[in-house]
């Protein structure tokens, strides 16, 4: 084992068994992406079994992710695709560029209009049942502005789950941040943080748009009920596998990096 290969391999070590100490050096970003291949990633698309994806939709193609809907000839029609890395983490940073381009389907709705985003504290991929739309997890929401209405990026959605902003816990499915809005077809930077204590906080080219912590199961949901279950009873939520969402308008992904935070 080369020491390369030896530092990615300590630190997926310490992302999913935790680290008693703080590294002795700067903590490394890793690469999540190759920039050639769909390596450490599998895809889960509604209707289709984990791994199968007829449609190409997630594909590694000129240094980028990029999720194409060429080969969807019928339209959308509700096939919400994920594309799951391989282990869970818990406290990080995860660091990424993304663009909204082309145009949506034409059978989605207005919500999925320049629309797409990254999940984070996503159930295991294996658990996702076959017709299942999203993975029970917190969603950064990444809009850009050619669509119905107008808004942020690196918002907060919530499917399966709920979190605590401003001492409160908030239930509402959607909070828009405080950014910009985007054009489509620009790079944009996101960086989110996921501290130790559970809080979350989004920027975008650098800046806090929005932040939150307590990030727990929704007891309501009917996706979350099982996985309840299978906590014990247990809410909260301290770890999970990160997403990169389809949700109907083409987009693409580059730069993937993740740093532990002990």
């Amino acid at each position: 084992m080369n020491r390369s290969t030896w530092k990615y391999a300590a630190i997926l070590a310490c992302f999913t068994a935790g680290c008693a100490h703080a590294p002795a050096h700067e903590p490394h970003w890793v690469s999540l992406f190759d920039g050639k291949s769909l390596t450490g990633w599998t895809p889960k698309i509604s209707g289709h079994q984990l791994g199968e994806d007829p449609f190409s939709t997630f594909r590694a193609e000129d240094g980028v992710i990029r999720v194409s809907y060429d080969k969807y000839g019928d339209g959308f029609r509700k096939r919400f695709g994920h594309l799951a890395y391989r282990v869970p983490f818990s406290s990080y940073r995860l660091r990424f560029e993304y663009r909204l381009t082309g145009k949506s389907l034409t059978d989605v709705e207005p919500w999925q209009q320049s629309n797409s985003g990254v999940m984070l504290h996503g159930q295991p991929p294996s658990t996702m049942g076959r017709d299942q739309f999203f993975p029970v997890s917190i969603e950064v929401q990444l809009l850009a502005a050619n669509r119905a209405e107008s808004v942020p990026t690196a918002n907060l959605c919530t499917p399966g789950t709920n979190v605590v902003m401003n001492g409160a816990l908030e239930t509402t499915h959607c909070l828009n941040s405080t950014s910009p809005i985007i054009p489509n077809d620009l790079w944009t930077k996101v960086e989110i943080e996921v501290d130790r204590d559970g809080k979350f906080t989004h920027f975008v080219d650098g800046v806090s748009v929005i932040s939150y912590s307590g990030a727990q199961y929704d007891p309501g949901d009917p996706d979350a009920r099982p996985l309840i279950d299978a906590a014990g009873g247990e809410l909260k939520l301290s770890q999970g596998y990160i997403y990169l969402q389809s949700e109907g308008h083409p987009v693409e992904f580059r730069r993937l990096e993740l740093q532990a935070l002990n």
